[in-house]
């Protein structure tokens, strides 16, 4: 009875041990990734901004392992954007996953532009949008950067707390894929990134 106690009590230590783990590991990536606003010429927003950004509370009950189907041999698409031309996609994998105990299906994208790009032709591209669009998020969807290495033996980890919201978030002017029907959700996807706390001009 003593031996019982005792592991479940490590059990509950070490869950909790790697919840506040991993809230480290949000913060550290939400640092990164204000600071990549600072570094990007094209950046809508400046210093003064990121005392705007907002974001919901790490949950890593929204950090899920996908089974993924590679598309072989996919056609070549044009993908929407807010403002101006569209840009050229592929579709790389379809993935399926279980989130809040629901079956889920979503599609990675690479771009055309960038795979001919050496530095960047391992991303891929994961658009989507969920319930929570138009009203604690921004409407027309978020972003999930992914790379090619991330998929091993036909799986892949889906970090929703990383999901970020487009540039046409914070500014007009820049020409953000919108994400496919393919790509809705139908659960309210409550971790990542808010709506930006500042009135955007358009």
């Amino acid at each position: 009875m003593i031996m019982r106690y005792f592991l479940v009590l490590l059990f509950m230590v070490s869950l909790n041990c790697f919840a506040q783990d991993y809230k480290t590991q949000i913060a550290d990536y939400r640092k990164g990734y204000m600071n990549d606003f600072l570094k990007d010429e094209r950046s809508p927003l400046k210093k003064d901004d990121l005392q705007f950004l907002r974001f919901y509370d790490a949950d890593s009950t929204y950090r899920v392992t996908a089974q993924a189907e590679v598309v072989m041999n996919g056609p070549a698409f044009l993908m929407p954007v807010f403002s101006g031309a569209g840009q050229q996609y592929e579709r790389y994998a379809v993935l399926k996953f279980m989130l809040k105990g629901k079956p889920m299906q979503l599609t990675v994208y690479k771009s055309i532009a960038l795979s001919k790009n050496p530095l960047y032709s391992d991303y891929l591209f994961l658009p989507f949008t969920d319930d929570t669009n138009g009203k604690d998020t921004y409407g027309a969807g978020r972003y999930i950067d992914l790379r090619t290495g991330d998929f091993k033996n036909g799986t892949v980890v889906i970090d929703f707390n990383k999901a970020y919201n487009p540039y046409c978030a914070f500014a007009s002017g820049y020409a953000c894929p919108k994400p496919p029907d393919e790509n809705q959700l139908n659960i309210a996807v409550e971790v990542g990134e808010k709506l930006f706390g500042k009135e955007v001009k358009h």
